[in-house]
């Protein structure tokens, strides 16, 4: 996986912690917390997007987002599973793994 797609991949991270923090802070500290992943994660997404198609960086930062959200909310904070919710995450992923590995990259032609 090349750098390009590792900062998507940490962006898409930093969204899943910034959209649970949006659920979830509760005072100051949680609120700074969740401010800062939102400031990382877009820096991620812009500086990737820069060098990589933005509709697929876009489609794979999202169902990143998503499914990953999904789960957490599942896993940490106790939502109640259902299997109908897993195939549903499972396609998307499917989806966003079929458009990066069909995605060419374009070189290193950096928008101004």
């Amino acid at each position: 996986m090349n750098r390009n797609w590792m900062l998507v991949f940490v962006a898409g991270l930093f969204e899943i912690a910034w959209v649970s923090g949006l659920k979830h802070a509760y005072d100051t500290l949680t609120w700074i917390g969740t401010i800062v992943a939102i400031l990382i994660s877009m820096d991620l997404l812009i500086r990737a997007s820069k060098r990589l198609p933005i509709g697929t960086t876009y489609a794979v930062f999202t169902g990143i987002g998503t499914a990953g959200t999904v789960v957490m909310e599942m896993v940490v904070f106790g939502e109640p599973f259902k299997i109908g919710k897993l195939l549903l995450i499972m396609l998307l992923l499917a989806g966003v793994v079929g458009l990066k590995t069909i995605t060419k990259e374009h070189g290193s032609k950096e928008v101004q």
